[in-house]
């Protein structure tokens, strides 16, 4: 069974097309124009095993933000698409990243009910950014990552793709450390929730449907 998609979206703001192989190998190809946000979907993909590609185009001058919550719809609507009907699936799984100083959970339902918990971020990612300022140079404009936008992340990728996911960060300092370790939380929890169970040969619920 294929568990391929490809979607795209085009607003005012920004043109985002996303495409995903659930049962890749990590590979990605990744331009979004915000450098910081680029590793962090590159280490999505690796870490999930999701042949992931993501072209990304949006209106930087302003800020990243249009950019990164378009990406984070279209990247969810994509996995949506993917999974299909999700039989078979594992549906539950979480996973604990950590990145140094930093320790995150991420816990995953592939559950066809959209919601999103996320929780202790501390204070400074409210107003740290990582990353180069607009620029206009050789490479072309590229523009920095707020990390105040986490939140809104988790809860486009979650309400997209149609998942209930709970992200934890226990403790952490670094807002690089804190974001990244956030991204392969999701990722490696998401991989292992979508992962065939052996076990199951229909739909994992007692309602017969996800």
């Amino acid at each position: 069974m294929s568990r391929i998609a490809r979607i795209e979206r085009t607003t005012r703001e920004s043109s985002i097309t996303v495409e995903i192989d659930l049962d890749g190998t990590g590979k990605t190809d990744i331009s979004t124009r915000v450098p910081f946000f680029d590793h962090m979907l590159t280490a999505f993909g690796a870490h999930g095993g999701f042949d992931l590609t993501v072209r990304s185009v949006g209106d930087i001058e302003i800020e990243a933000h249009h950019t990164v919550e378009d990406t984070m719809i279209v990247l969810g609507q994509a996995i949506a698409d993917a999974l299909g009907d999700k039989a078979g699936i594992r549906r539950f799984a979480d996973a604990w990243i950590p990145m140094d100083e930093t320790l995150v959970q991420g816990v995953v339902d592939v559950s066809g009910r959209p919601y999103c918990v996320f929780t202790g971020e501390p204070e400074h990612m409210l107003t740290s950014v990582i990353g180069a300022g607009y620029s206009g140079g050789d490479q072309g404009p590229v523009t920095s990552y707020a990390t105040v936008i986490n939140q809104h992340v988790w809860e486009s990728l979650a309400l997209n793709a149609r998942i209930a996911l709970h992200v934890r960060v226990l403790y952490g300092r670094d807002p690089h450390h804190i974001t990244e370790a956030e991204f392969k939380a999701v990722a490696r929890a998401l991989r292992a929730a979508v992962e065939p169970d052996p076990r199951i040969t229909g739909i994992p619920s007692t309602k017969g449907t996800l």
